[in-house]
């Protein structure tokens, strides 16, 4: 009998053999699409006036990497970092790259064999006294010793057995392979989405910090406004006292100093919302930046140049891009599965153990019992299901290609709409620059005539004002300039690389924070 079995399985290993020789993967194979893009930034290259002060953009230098660093501030720096580190939302992209990866995992088990074993004891009543007496076999129990034989027959037993069962579904059409690939892409899709959301994450940081120093700035403008004003109000009511003025201009002074006070709520609240907006972006409860952001800073000084490289390499360093690439390719492999279900599945599957009615026989040889063969499922009729699928998941492909074409092009758009609000927005703080530097040669003149008794010092007041308020408009102009340029820099998809380690290696679920994650899986093989 043992000749016997192992005739059989090699037989078998013959056949899978075979069998496997002959697979084919079917479905369309994916290739990288080409990305729609121009020979270079039109918004780049455009005639700039004498007179702008914009960066000049260098399509021959590689964007930088961790482009917050050309401001040149410290606090932004460590900002950045701690943002990296303690982000909830970078967190929880992480998480989904581990789920990605295991997918790839449960995906490969699909191909290899599967074994399982397994031991019952059951106490079983077959009632055969009762099927006879059923059909009328009455003769069968009239003699005593037919009566005792099925008396005997029909008393309980307890029936022992152990045993293994197998199963291996051959991939002949590729079916696994294609869903190996699916899930691959879709652990590539998680990493790059990862990357998008840092990206975000670092331009938002940036944007809020600019957003505060201006604030700060604004503010300590205003509490100087606020003073020239009272200085102002003081003076005409002194004059109407003296009556050398009258109701109306301390009316006019009251109305400006009324003016400039409800400005200053506005600043104070985008500085306490700006430092609750960073503390939470760092991971942080919205009270935990206050006291180290509570000093009064400057918006940073413009970098003179801005290294935009040539629109062919925007596909390659923009997350989304790459994610949306990356979807592609899993719409691709998932065509392949869907064509693969309309052919046979074939497995090999095997039983083998050992059975008897007593315990000191189970591991007898005579107890042994088995069963071994192919099984072959061929659908034939679904209601168009399985037709219904390929077609959905050839529709689902398109949609996906016309997505990253959708992608690519709006990233450009990104770049050249910001190239074009940061040339305008230099010609703008120009101009208040000239407005600027009017107001104080004004407030210079005013104040050399208060000096030589020709004007009264209301005078100096007044220009005075007029050049805060220019001062004003200039940062935030300023402020509109800064954060143009951050979304540019993201627009070109800098800040990801130089921490790309940490989405391909992400951590473990149970040492991602107290998220209330718990569990220890394993992060399974690149998706590479």
């Amino acid at each position: 009998m043992s000749n016997k079995i192992a005739s059989a399985l090699a037989w078998a290993l013959v056949a899978c053999g075979a069998l496997l020789s002959a697979c084919t993967v079917v479905g369309p194979n994916f290739s990288s699409p080409d990305a729609p893009v121009q020979n270079q930034f039109a918004s780049a290259t455009a005639t700039r006036d004498s007179g702008d002060a914009a960066p000049i953009p260098l399509a021959d230098a590689t964007p930088d990497w961790q482009w917050w660093k050309v401001f040149g501030d410290p606090e932004l720096n460590r900002l950045e970092e701690d943002a990296a580190a303690g982000n909830l939302d970078l967190q929880a992209a992480l998480a989904r790259i581990v789920a990605a990866r295991t997918q790839v995992i449960i995906a490969r088990a699909q191909g290899l064999p599967s074994v399982n074993a397994s031991a019952s004891a059951m106490k079983e009543q077959l009632g055969l006294a009762g099927i006879l007496k059923a059909r009328g076999n009455s003769s069968l129990t009239s003699s005593p010793e037919a009566s005792a034989l099925i008396s005997s027959l029909t008393q309980p037993v307890s029936l022992y057995q152990i045993g293994f069962d197998a199963s291996w579904e051959l991939d002949l059409f590729g079916k696994v392979s294609r869903s190996v690939e699916e899930a691959g892409a879709q652990s590539a899709a998680e990493i790059e989405s990862r990357n998008d959301v840092l990206v975000s994450l670092e331009a938002e940081v940036a944007q809020t910090y600019m957003q505060l120093r201006a604030a700060q700035v604004l503010r300590e403008i205003t509490l100087q406004s606020l003073s020239d004003q009272r200085q102002i109000l003081e003076l005409n009511r002194n004059r109407q006292y003296s009556g050398l003025g009258n109701q109306s201009q301390v009316e006019a002074s009251q109305a400006q100093l009324s003016n400039a006070e409800s400005v200053l709520p506005q600043y104070e609240e985008t500085i306490d919302l700006s430092r609750h907006a960073l503390a939470v972006l760092t991971g942080r409860t919205p009270d935990g930046l206050d006291d180290e952001l509570s000093g009064v800073g400057g918006l940073p000084p413009l970098p003179s140049t801005i290294p935009v490289g040539l629109p062919s390499t925007l596909a390659r360093r923009r997350p989304d891009i790459r994610q949306a690439e990356a979807s592609l390719h899993a719409a691709t492999a998932d065509v392949g599965v869907a064509v693969a279900s309309l052919f046979p599945d074939v497995s090999l599957t095997g039983t083998y153990g050992l059975r008897n009615t007593g315990t000191q026989y189970l591991f007898n040889w005579a107890s042994r019992f088995y069963t071994f063969g192919p099984t072959v499922s061929l659908p034939i009729f679904n209601g168009g299901a399985l037709t219904g699928n390929v077609r959905l998941a050839r529709a689902e492909a398109m949609e996906a290609a016309l997505n990253y074409r959708k992608t690519v092009l709006s990233a450009l758009q990104e770049v050249e709409d910001g190239l074009t609000a940061l040339h305008d927005d230099a010609r703008r703080c120009n101009a208040l620059l000239d407005t600027v530097a009017a107001n104080q040669r004004s407030l210079d003149l005013a104040e050399s005539a208060y000096r030589s008794g020709l004007v009264s010092y209301i005078t100096v007041l007044d220009a005075a004002t007029q050049t805060i308020a220019a001062q004003s408009q200039f940062d935030q102009a300023r402020l509109s300039e800064t954060t143009d340029l951050v979304k540019l820099y993201k627009a070109l998809g800098g800040g990801w690389q130089s921490d790309s380690a940490a989405a391909e290696n992400p951590p473990a679920i149970g040492t991602l924070g107290d998220a209330g994650l718990r569990g220890t899986p394993d992060d399974g093989p690149s998706p590479h």
